[in-house]
């Protein structure tokens, strides 16, 4: 390895470390939010998927706009102003504690403050990216994109227990002011760090047009991400309905399964490309979603929550390398953006949607959706696969 290959790996290191440090602000409040909504307001689960879910619409809503931001002003731009975002959320979020708000009031409050987590995650999401791939060059945009989703997934993994642990013992105003510090700390440590060059004169085409070259890569990432968020908002519910201890670990045993296949396999979509690890990488997916549909006992739920994360690992990284070789590199942030926003779209809407299933046919059917869901995404990969051959061969 080279002096100037091995600086960019150290600084791409850094970079993902930041973002899981960062991310534990996403994190934290995944499985404290629907509790304090359901037990400490009073609410329903409609309400408790609305709160979990509004986040990941806002990041929806405001990907291309981030993705156009790190085009043109640079990706250490788009990070910065994301992380000061996520603190502003967790405090924002905070209020919702107190006890001298009305339900509704603090419910309303607890709105805002996750719709400031999602437009935060808007921007680091595709800073870090694109500033990650703009360190190392394209060619290694699937390893950019394999770290960077085992720094999300594996704090996500931390976070389920980690502000659970935090609710129990510093109540959920604890766990958001610590949500709240962990961002600052980021935005120290990324203050110092060199940036990519940004595109500002570039000629670009519409968000739609580029849209238009990757939606069905985005679609199979999008039913991917149904299971994560049926687990993310409803796993711990699940347990709390049938009495089974442990509720917490079931974001852990995900993140486990997601960070070892990132660990061990990250290389695997630059090596065989992307379409057929997706394909794979589905089926078991699927087949976990469907263990936590039919498990009688905690212990194969959490099998289940494992392969799940087993499975969803590698599709996002597998289907953002071929986005990535789709467009050229001033479009890259906003390909990029539209492609995040696709996973977006299934947190944001499962959680509001499974609420509604879960309140009529409790929880247990919301995961045998998320096992139909990846199934579909086995199925639309297949058929991409076969187009391309179809073309190569012409």
């Amino acid at each position: 390895m080279t002096t100037s290959s091995a600086g960019a790996q150290a600084r791409l290191l850094l970079l993902v470390a930041v973002l899981f440090l960062s991310y534990l602000c996403v994190a934290i409040p995944l499985p404290v939010v629907p509790v304090q909504v359901t037990d400490g307001l009073g609410l329903g689960n409609l309400q408790a998927g609305l709160a979990v879910g509004i986040a990941f619409l806002a990041t929806i809503l405001t990907r291309g706009p981030a993705g156009r931001i790190s085009d043109r002003a640079g990706a250490k731009i788009a990070v910065a102003r994301g992380l000061a975002l996520y603190a502003a959320g967790a405090l924002v979020s905070l209020l919702a504690g107190l006890t001298s708000l009305a339900p509704i009031t603090a419910f309303a409050v607890l709105i805002a403050g996750r719709l400031l987590v999602g437009l935060g995650e808007s921007l680091v999401g595709v800073g870090v990216v694109a500033w990650g791939i703009g360190i190392t060059g394209p060619a290694r945009a699937g390893r950019v994109l394999a770290l960077v989703g085992a720094a999300i997934y594996g704090a996500l993994g931390l976070g389920g227990p980690l502000g659970l642990l935090l609710m129990e013992h510093a109540g959920f105003m604890g766990a958001m002011a610590v949500a709240a510090l962990l961002p600052c700390l980021g935005l120290i440590a990324v203050a110092a760090m060199p940036g990519v060059a940004p595109h500002p004169d570039a000629a670009r085409p519409s968000f739609l047009s580029v849209m238009g070259q990757i939606w069905r890569h985005g679609l199979i990432v999008c039913l991917q991400g149904i299971g994560f968020a049926a687990i993310g908002a409803f796993f711990v519910l699940l347990f709390l309905n049938r009495g089974w201890a442990h509720a917490g670990l079931g974001l852990a045993a995900f993140g486990a399964g997601f960070v070892l296949v990132r660990i061990l396999f990250g290389h695997l979509p630059d090596r065989l490309g992307g379409l057929p690890v997706a394909t794979a990488s589905l089926a078991v997916e699927a087949a976990g979603q469907v263990l936590i549909w039919a498990a009688p006992m905690p212990e194969l739920a959490l099998a289940g929550a494992f392969l799940t994360g087993l499975g969803c690992s590698m599709v996002f990284p597998a289907m953002g390398r071929e986005v990535v070789h789709l467009v050229p590199p001033h479009l890259r942030g906003t390909a990029l953006g539209g492609f995040s926003a696709f996973q977006d779209l299934a947190y944001g809407l499962t959680g509001p949607l499974a609420g509604l299933l879960a309140d009529r046919a409790g929880y247990g059917p919301v995961f045998l959706i998320g096992g139909c869901a990846a199934g579909a995404g086995v199925l639309i990969a297949l058929w991409l696969r076969r187009a391309r051959h179809r073309t190569v061969a012409a």
